[in-house]
């Protein structure tokens, strides 16, 4: 059955409370907004809160070609025990006692300084990643001995919020990372490196991407807006998506709808500098306000990778 024309077109990036896994803001959305097609990229733990990017109506297209590698993150580590999931949620699996240099904020903040740097990280045993076709946290629920091959992935950069000595020692920190990181592997690691152990107890995503917390509507704020609403607090693709654009004369909306080729013509990249389309690249084409197709250059013309043809509400400063 061919699908409905969707009545909101947009991308979206929710504050995710503590709880809900992000399946299940999705379906808030559905129902806040009244439309059944909305996806979301970048998934976050149940425990876990933060910037969650979720497309609307045509915008689950985008879920694809948004540039999300880099996340940051704020992430509480408490010390004295490992458990089997790397965080709070898990039974614990080993204690250790805490060293007098654990409580030294000076000690805490080159400590985690130090963290900055490519390595080859081992996920945590109940994580997606699958193994033979089954995910890994499915095998370690069965009581299958699960190991994990390490990753190579990046920590750009690492900083100490502050140190909690009260009932458990934790340091509060804050990390900038590539794709592919778990947090909840750099608390464990953390831990044994230092003679002790730990785990994850907290975890905010600040980031992704380009598109930070200060973007975010809360689930309350979303389901008070609904759908009249909505498109005030709407992203703009096109610095989500980070492509130079190219605004469409009316001649050219109309090839375009119809998937014909145009001309390169010039672009306007995200430094606002105006010049030609590079040969191969991306560029995010713009009518109306809003989002209407991603196109790549391909000799003197401009070809169609992608059409929005309702096109993607939100694009600020682009017509």
């Amino acid at each position: 059955m061919k699908r409905g024309v969707s009545a909101i077109n947009c991308l979206l990036a929710v504050d995710k409370p503590q709880g809900p896994s992000s399946h299940d803001v999705v379906g808030r959305v559905r129902r806040a907004l009244g439309e059944r097609r909305v996806g979301h990229a970048g998934t976050l733990d149940p425990d876990a809160t933060g910037v969650l990017v979720v497309g609307v109506g045509q915008g689950t297209r985008l879920m694809g070609l948004l540039t999300l590698d880099e996340k940051a993150y704020l992430a509480r580590v408490v010390f004295g025990s490992e458990t089997t999931t790397d965080d709070a949620e898990g039974e614990v699996t080993r204690t250790a006692e805490l060293g007098d240099q654990l409580f030294d904020e000076d000690f805490a903040r080159a400590t985690v300084k130090g963290l900055e740097g490519e390595l080859d990280q081992v996920p945590p045993a109940f994580s997606a990643i699958s193994v033979d076709g089954r995910r890994a946290y499915d095998r370690a629920r069965s009581g299958e001995e699960v190991v994990l091959a390490p990753r190579h992935v990046t920590i750009h950069e690492a900083q100490l919020i502050s140190v909690e000595k009260g009932e458990e020692l934790a340091w509060n920190i804050y990390v900038h990372v590539s794709k592919g990181t778990y947090v909840r592997s750099i608390a464990r690691d953390l831990g044994r490196e230092l003679g002790s152990a730990a785990h994850l107890d907290g975890l905010r995503r600040v980031s992704s991407g380009s598109i930070d917390i200060a973007q975010c509507v809360s689930l309350d704020e979303l389901e008070e807006l609904g759908a009249d609403g909505i498109l005030s607090r709407c992203l703009d693709p096109v610095a989500a998506l980070g492509y130079p654009f190219r605004s469409l004369s009316v001649r050219e909306r109309e090839d375009v709808a119809n998937g014909r080729a145009i001309e390169a013509g010039l672009c306007v990249d995200s430094s606002g500098a105006v010049r030609e389309v590079k040969q191969g690249e991306l560029v995010s084409l713009v009518a109306d306000g809003c989002l209407v197709g991603v196109w790549r250059r391909d000799g003197s013309q401009l070809r169609c990778k992608t059409n929005f043809p309702v096109g993607i509400s939100g694009v600020g400063g682009c017509r």
